[in-house]
Order: C-alpha cells, then sequence, then structure tokens
C-alpha cells in the first residue's frame, strides 16, 4: 500500500512539474504559441516591432561608438515626436536606447520631461507630509542634473496605387549639451516598406 502511494505520489509530483515547465499546456484551445521576438515582422507595412528593434539598435551603436558619451554622462530624455499618420509607440523606442546604453554602462539617465513630475512629488511628500523617519528622506537639491538632452522624431511619406502601398519611415535623434546648445550627436535611420497586391 505504501509502495503505490509513493508512485502516486510521485506521479503526481511529475505530472505537475510537467505542466508548469510547459505554458502550452495551461494555455487552453486555439493556436498559441511562443515566438522569436527578434524575427522579421512582416505582417502589414505600418510601423512594427522590427523596425523599433531596428531603430533601437541602429541608434544605441550610433551614440555609443560616437565617443561624446565618455565618462558616463547624465542625459534627459525627450518624448520622439511621432510627424507619421499612425499611431506609434515612441517612448518605446527611447526606453530601448536608454536599456541598452544602461546595461553596456555607456551613460546614466535622469528622469525624463514626462516623469519629472512623479519625481517632484515623491521628493515633496518625503519631505514635507512628516510621515517618513527623517535619517531616510531623500533631501531637496540633490538630484543630479543632465549634461545632455536627447530628442528626436520619426516621419513617414505614403504612397498608394492600385497595386501597392509604399511607406518610407525616418526617425531622426540628437544628442544636444544642455549648457551650450550645441548639438553633440546627430543620427537618422531610415526603413522602407512595400505592400505589393
Amino acid at each position: 500500500m505504501r509502495l503505490v502511494r509513493t508512485t502516486c505520489i510521485a506521479a503526481f509530483a511529475l505530472a505537475a512539474a510537467g505542466c508548469a515547465n510547459n505554458p502550452s499546456s495551461v494555455l487552453g484551445g486555439g493556436n498559441i504559441s511562443y515566438g522569436d521576438s527578434k524575427a522579421v515582422e512582416l505582417i502589414t507595412n505600418e510601423f512594427g516591432s522590427t523596425d523599433l528593434q531596428m531603430i533601437a539598435e541602429s541608434m544605441t551603436r550610433s551614440l555609443a561608438q560616437s565617443g561624446v558619451l565618455q565618462g558616463r554622462p547624465v542625459i534627459q530624455v525627450y518624448d520622439v515626436k511621432n510627424k507619421t499618420s499612425e499611431y506609434i509607440d515612441t517612448r518605446e523606442i527611447t526606453t530601448s536606447i536608454k536599456t541598452q546604453l544602461l546595461k553596456s554602462g555607456t551613460a546614466r539617465f535622469a528622469s525624463d520631461n514626462t516623469d519629472m513630475q512623479s519625481q517632484v512629488d515623491q521628493l515633496k511628500l518625503q519631505n514635507q507630509s512628516g510621515l517618513y523617519k527623517n535619517s531616510t528622506i531623500a533631501k531637496t537639491g540633490n538630484m543630479v542634473a543632465a549634461k545632455y538632452r536627447l530628442e528626436g522624431s520619426i516621419s513617414s511619406i505614403v504612397k498608394r496605387s492600385s497595386d501597392y502601398k509604399d511607406v518610407f519611415y525616418k526617425f531622426s535623434l540628437q544628442l544636444v549639451d544642455v549648457e551650450s546648445g550645441l548639438a553633440e550627436w546627430m543620427d537618422e535611420k531610415e526603413i522602407r516598406k512595400t505592400t505589393e497586391r
């Protein structure tokens, strides 16, 4: 009886482990599968994941190799202006660039222009609410100012005929010295996508 119980427990444990290691076994019905996140995506000729990855990798490599980022300077990132006729989450492009530069140890980043208010609110909460132990409070006046700001834009030209649709994307990015106002680095990436009917 003990052998049967031990065998049943072992079989159950193996089955449970198999389910835990195999995500497809808990997905239910349908044709769902994992794909390669780096695979070229050509479902439509609208801006997609492959375009985002190509732009982020190209800009990161260019900026890292430019020689401007000596001593891991602090950069503030501004939202990329979307001048196309379609919705593009441009923050995802700059987030990818920031992530790659941080991982490479090339640069540091201050709160960007959209997150600055959250930073200010947190400092006010810690310093003015009376809720926190004094020795743990982040003091005001110690934020590190950015040496550079990173800003850019993405635009597109769309051409259509009865037989095809051609979309040309141009992504431009520049690094500007905050004190002097001089552009210290600039690059662009162009992508063309054509669909034939």
